[in-house]
């Protein structure tokens, strides 16, 4: 009798358990959900400072915002990702937090102002170099989303591997893309070091990032290993060290490895076809004037 009444107990606990367990699951796949493509939500908030106005009408006139949106559609991602262009209290910078990245109105206009009025001696154009970075620095914070929505495990700093990550898709894009954007983003990284690293302190190197050298570096050694034909030039004229790039195609392929094992799952096959069979950026310029394109994804201001 008294064993029966205790049974009854703990069957009626190990209900009520059950339940509650059932319960707080069904919460999180409600909460979470099922992973679907398109599920990118894109905003421009108007900025207040007079100063952002022109670089929040050119990004909106263009559909900066629409074509990074298309480009990520591709992406199986469990709850939606919010992309926002918004001011930063004047901060040159770019974010990802809760779901969520922000780029700043602050870092396009840094990159438009110190776009360069000519072709760079190592043939980079000047639209490259905002572009670049741009491009870059947008898929540098798709990889923190990944990282976190997908609850996907990184080895190191995961500065690097987002890096790492942005890299790689940039290079999935064609010969021609994956060239203009990769150099234009290693030249404002080497630009960045070549201004601050006079002045230098230890304290700079206890940062969670690596230094704009080392990223300029890093992103010229994944290309030069994906493709030395491509890339040749980044050693034969000396971008890139003879000894580091002795290693890079091992580089390459451990990026490889790593993102067709943790990321390429997560993306729809088929829509990833239609990415990679377009164009994303403007025309190269010709005769000294830009070429435009219908697909140009930004334009500094006219």
């Amino acid at each position: 009798m008294h064993w029966g009444a205790n049974n009854s107990k703990m069957r009626t606990k190990l209900i009520f358990t059950f339940t509650g367990l059932v319960f707080a699951i069904t919460l999180a796949a409600i909460a979470y959900g099922t992973p679907k493509a398109n599920r990118v939500n894109i905003r421009y908030v108007t900025p207040k400072n007079p100063e952002h106005q022109l670089v929040y009408m050119q990004m909106k006139q263009r559909g900066a915002l629409e074509e990074l949106q298309t480009f990520l559609s591709p992406l199986l991602l469990p709850r939606t990702l919010h992309i926002s262009l918004a001011e930063c209290d004047g901060e040159a910078d770019a974010f990802y937090d809760f779901a969520s990245i922000t780029i700043c109105y602050e870092l396009i206009a840094e990159l438009w102002e110190n776009m360069p009025e000519e072709t760079t001696p190592a043939g980079i154009e000047p639209i490259d170099t905002v572009i670049g970075p741009l491009f870059e620095i947008s898929l540098h914070e798709v990889a923190h989303a990944l990282f976190d929505l997908l609850r996907l495990p990184v080895f190191g700093r995961e500065e690097d591997a987002a890096d790492q990550v942005a890299a790689y898709i940039l290079l999935r894009l064609g010969d021609t893309e994956a060239r203009r954007l990769i150099t234009g983003a290693a030249h404002a990284y080497r630009t960045e070091e070549l201004r601050t690293g006079e002045c230098r302190s230890l304290e700079d190197y206890a940062g969670e990032h690596s230094t704009p050298g080392q990223r300029a570096f890093n992103a010229l050694c994944i290309a030069y290993g994906a493709n030395r034909r491509l890339f040749a030039d980044f050693v034969s004229e000396g971008y890139l060290p003879k000894v580091r790039a002795e290693f890079c195609r091992e580089e390459y392929e451990q990026v490889q490895d790593a993102f067709d094992t943790l990321i390429q799952p997560h993306i729809d096959p088929e829509l990833e076809k239609q990415i990679q069979g377009r164009a994303w950026l403007c025309e190269s310029q010709g005769g000294g004037a830009s070429v435009k394109h219908e697909n140009c994804l930004l334009a500094p201001p006219e």
